[in-house]
This record gives structure tokens, sequence and C-alpha cells, in this order.
């Protein structure tokens, strides 16, 4: 595949920091760090775009917390600055991460997502008789810096570009005596995590010929009518991940589609979804717990309502109209009174995903790359201003 170059224009141009400033404080422009950057709104872009373009930003430190939802993570949270900084790089060079995929990996894809992805699984369970589940052991934490390196490589010829990519990557360390490792939480790990995959889908497609597989970042499914295809395909697997890509595989998950299967938070048959026994378990905890805010007074009906609508949202893709009813009887809500309409959220997404039928990925059209120069001008608006995004407009743009 060709590499693409003449990026660093596009994305140090006035239009593309003002919306990457745009899509990083979207619902959070009360906070401190939005506030004091905003002051010095053009300053601040202009600064930080001579940064980008002379590779000479230092990236990080990150802030570090934990979850326990679904499972244990610790969550890394990059200064305002950088994930500005992400935005405007992966604004222009999503398009060529893009087209290396697959149609069958739906993770961080516009138009895909895990619902997409369930549907898709839905249709190949029906079509085969036999599944094989394999799951990437601390993907995130095991993602080698050299290799993620050499992918980016043959994906761009922009030296900017790359010599940024690369101090990124490095400026985070999972184990400070192996080189690997992206943080979660952060805008490009998400490209990079799951470009690092796309290998490994390209793999099973040519390779190993199995037309009906699915991914979501490191949770994968292959299926097919005969179980010793599957069994061959899972050693070629776990070799190849672990030579090609320094990772190892747990343990390999073989069943008759009919028997259903657990994939992100559902069980999945080839006639219907139902929630798996964690998600039933959490949608019950997190009912309770919302429940009881909203009767001592700390949230009000609408911030009780708002998040209602969020959690119903997941599992109404299942058949699970029975289990909500007695989860809301189980609280003290009357099922006839409140049962939230979906999140405009989640509509957003359903109208945003590609039908599972499509045979081929619809790749976006990249606009026409004019020859750059390191040292020409490099704050020249390019296109027409957005009315609404006019407040955002730096100065030197306007």
């Amino acid at each position: 595949m060709k590499r693409v170059g003449q990026l660093m224009p596009s994305i140090i141009a006035a239009n593309n920091m003002r919306l990457a400033f745009v899509k990083t404080v979207r619902g959070k422009r009360d906070t401190r760090c939005v506030v004091e950057f905003e002051k010095n709104l053009d300053e601040n872009l202009q600064c930080l775009a001579e940064e980008i373009r002379a590779c000479n930003r230092i990236w990080g430190p990150y802030y570090h917390f934990t979850i326990f939802d679904p499972k244990k993570r610790e969550i890394k949270v990059a200064p305002l600055g950088d994930r500005v900084a992400h935005h405007a790089l992966m604004n222009v060079c999503e398009p060529s991460f893009e087209r290396y995929q697959i149609f069958d990996s739906y993770a961080s894809r516009k138009g895909k997502g895990q619902f997409a992805a369930l549907e898709r699984a839905k249709v190949f369970s029906r079509r085969n008789a036999w599944f094989l589940k394999l799951d990437v052991r601390k993907y995130f934490d095991s993602i080698s810096h050299e290799v993620l390196k050499k992918h980016i490589l043959l994906r761009f010829k922009d030296v900017f570009v790359i010599e940024n990519f690369d101090k990124i990557i490095d400026s985070y360390e999972a184990n400070p005596n192996i080189r690997c490792g992206v943080p979660i939480g952060s805008l490009t790990s998400q490209f990079f995590a799951n470009h690092y995959l796309a290998v490994m889908d390209h793999f099973v497609k040519e390779h190993l010929k199995i037309g009906c597989y699915v991914r979501y970042m490191d949770d994968f499914v292959l299926w097919n009518d005969n179980l010793g295809v599957l069994k061959r395909a899972a050693g070629a697997l776990k070799d190849f991940v672990r030579g090609e890509l320094r990772l190892s595989l747990k343990t390999p998950i073989f069943n008759r589609c009919s028997q259903g299967m657990t994939f992100l938070g559902f069980r999945v048959f080839p006639d219907k979804l139902v929630l798996s026994h964690r998600s039933r378990y959490r949608f019950r905890r997190k009912l309770r717990m919302m429940t009881e805010h909203f009767k001592s007074g700390t949230w009000n009906e609408l911030t009780y309502s708002r998040h209602l609508e969020t959690l119903f949202a997941f599992v109404r893709h299942a058949h699970s109209e029975g289990f909500r009813r007695r989860a809301m009887q189980e609280v003290g809500i009357d099922p006839q009174e409140l049962e939230p309409c979906e999140s405009g959220r989640e509509l957003e997404q359903q109208r945003q995903e590609l039908p599972v039928c499509e045979s081929e990925q619809q790749r976006p059209v990249e606009p026409e790359q004019q020859p750059w120069h390191p040292h020409l001008p490099s704050f020249a608006l390019d296109g027409e201003v957005c009315a609404k995004q006019d407040e955002f407009l730096p100065c030197y743009a306007r």
C-alpha cells in the first residue's frame, strides 16, 4: 500500500487546530485547564502548532487514575495541550489508518462500533456451526514500541508526522525494563492499538482464508463449519501474534454457535442477543446506585433521567424486557411510569452504522494535498469556516 506524505501543512493549519480544540473541550468547557487555555487561545494554538511542526513538543506527563468497571483498569490522561495535538494529528492521519483496516474490524472507527460488531457476529453464528473466540493478554500494556513504529513507517512517509508519533509512543512505558505499552485513555492509543492488530486481520483473511471473522480491538472471533479448521487457525494465530507482534493470547474458546458465545457484554446466539451474566449484575448494581442518589436528593430528576438513558440504551439491544422490568421493580420503580427512551448518543451511533451486509469497505475521500516546505508560513486558513465554530476561530485565522 502506498505511503502518504505532505500531511504536516494540513495538521498545523489554523482551521484544523481550531477543530482539534473544539473536539478536545467538548463537554469540558468549565474545567480549570480549559478556561486557562482559552484565555490566550490564539497564542496557545499557534505555539502548539509550531511545536508539532518542529517536532520538539515534550509529551506528557500523564495523570493516572483507576476504574473498576467492568474490571480494574488504570487510565492515563494526557495534559490538555497534548490532547489538542492528538486531535490535530488524527484529524488528518485517520484516513491513512482507516485504509488499512478490513471491513470486519469494528473498534474506534466511524460508522462501526460495538453493536454493529454484535449484529455481524449474530449473522456469522447463523451461517456456521462452530466458533473460535480469542483475546490478547494485557493488550495495551504489551504493545511493542519497536513493532508499532515499524507499522507506522509502512503507512506514512512524512518525516515530521513519523517523528511526532515516535515521541508520543516513547512518552509512555508500561514496563521500564521493556519498551512496550500505550496509555489507555489517549486518543492516539486507540488508533495505534487498533492498527497494531490490523496486520493480524490481513493474516486471517489472506493466509488462513477465514471469511467469517470479527474483531473489536483485542477481542476477535472466527467461525467455520469445520472444527478442525478452527483448531489449526488457533495454532497459527498463536504463533503469528507471538512472532510478528510479540503478544500472547489467552486460552482459546471453542464451542457450537447454537450454545451461545459471550462477546462484548452479550451472549450471542444465531437468532438473538441476551445479556451476559456480568452485564446483568452491572445493570442491577448501577440501577440501584442511581436510584439511591435520586431518592436521597443527591440527584434531581433531570440528572437521574439522563443517567438512566445511558444505562438502558446498552441493555435495550438484547432480549431483556422482562429482566429490565424485574430490575426496576426491585428498586421500587414502576416500569409503566418510567422506561427511558433511547439516548441521543445511541440514536446517533445507529444512524452512522453501516449495514452489516456490506461486502466492501467504504473509503473516506482525502482532500488534495498541496506541496509544503517547512520554512514557509504555516498559518493559512484553508476552506470556509463553519458559523457555529466561529467563536473558536483564532485571530490569526479570521
